[in-house]
């Protein structure tokens, strides 16, 4: 790290804030990914038409689970609740 840089966020506690997972699952005819909140609802679904954009979209995700707040994530992806 460079002197006077900022300190790199403690990706550990990132991750232990934010409890979201994300899903993949072949269907018919494709692919989806499914985010999901803490409580187990389905917050987001995104259909996918081949497994490898579905798994680069859930890739995406995950990465942003791991790294963003569970209020930034939520705001992110615009997830409402009764969505």
């Amino acid at each position: 790290m460079r002197p006077g840089a900022p300190a790199a966020p403690d990706r550990s506690e990132a991750a232990a804030r934010n409890e979201f997972t994300v899903r993949v699952a072949g269907r018919d005819g494709g692919w989806e990914v499914q985010i999901v909140a803490p409580g187990g609802d389905v917050m987001l679904t995104r259909a996918c038409s081949t497994e490898t954009e579905a798994r680069t979209f859930a890739s995406t995700v995950q990465q942003h689970i791991y790294w963003l707040s569970p209020a930034k994530f939520v705001e992110y992806y615009r997830l409402e609740a009764g969505e």
